[in-house]
């Protein structure tokens, strides 16, 4: 009889472990989810980003560098502090400016490459992306 109690027990043991395992998971879906950034649209004064965070990531800005693709500073940046942080896809639009509050010295038919980052209170990157593109 002790042989089969013994036998029994290691399944047992298993199913509790998968059962509170499960729940450990299905609690924590945020921890889980990704934070994502990607570029949907590029022009010579603005950027269209496509994102997608969690409340709990404590995204405060998306900010951009544009610039080209072996320049060692931008030609220009911007940031919109106005996200959307739900769990659900956003699109926002950045207004790039360039060096010292100028116009952003960009032009059609520029190759260039564009860094995004959605970020914290302390400019910390929660998720990045970068692409080369050329200006249409």
């Amino acid at each position: 009889m002790s042989i089969i109690r013994n036998h029994r027990r290691p399944a047992r043991i298993a199913t509790v472990a998968a059962a509170l395992g499960f729940a450990i998971l299905a609690a924590t879906p945020t921890a889980l989810a990704a934070n994502t950034i990607d570029l949907q649209r590029v022009g010579p004064v603005n950027v269209e980003v496509a994102y997608n965070c969690e409340a709990s990531a404590g995204v405060t800005a998306v900010k951009v560098m544009v610039g080209a693709p072996e320049a060692e500073s931008p030609s220009a940046t911007g940031a919109q502090n106005a996200v959307t942080c739900d769990g659900s896809d956003q699109t926002t639009v950045v207004m790039l400016t360039g060096p010292g509050g100028q116009e952003a010295p960009m032009s059609k038919g520029q190759t260039v490459q564009v860094r995004m980052a959605l970020v914290d209170a302390n400019d910390m990157v929660v998720a990045g992306n970068n692409t080369k593109v050329t200006l249409g």
